[in-house]
């Protein structure tokens, strides 16, 4: 007989250890059980992130980044902020990605007038009806900049 930990969690819902249960029942039935495929499949919006990065390399995190009138802002749903456009992005991934929707509207109270940085107050609002939806935390900006194919070799 196999005895795995659902059947545990039962026996211990049955003795009214309802809290048990739920810390048990989203565990796989064996140990060596693999992942399902939905569980490890890249999501939409890491999907896209990848495109954009393809060719880039990662460069130390930076707390502070320079705006610039041509820095163009990219929100990627679930995933990520972009910011900038050329040779170096700059990835802001936020404390709860899972937040990110394109469908709102950034507003940011900046200590400075040139940096976007990470203890900036940044709000979400609603484009349409202007009610507050939010409030992002970032985290450090990780740049990515174009690797030349001169600069590989």
């Amino acid at each position: 007989m196999i005895y795995s930990l659902k059947t545990h969690a039962l026996r211990l819902a049955s003795a009214g250890s309802l809290a048990a249960l739920a810390l048990v029942a989203a565990q796989p039935a064996y140990a060596d059980e693999e992942p399902a495929a939905s569980e490890t499949a890249m999501t939409e919006g890491e999907a896209r992130l990848a495109k954009l990065l393809e060719g880039r390399v990662a460069g130390e995190p930076q707390n502070c980044i320079r705006t610039r009138p041509n820095y163009r802002l990219t929100v990627i749903d679930d995933t990520a902020y972009v910011y900038g456009s050329g040779r170096t992005i700059y990835v802001q991934r936020t404390q709860n990605p899972h937040h990110i929707d394109d469908t709102d509207t950034l507003v940011s109270r900046r200590f400075t007038s040139s940096e976007i940085c990470r203890q900036d107050i940044v709000t979400t609002i609603d484009p349409v009806l202007g009610f507050f939806t939010g409030t992002v935390f970032f985290d450090d900006f990780v740049p990515y900049t174009r690797v030349e194919e001169n600069e590989e070799g």
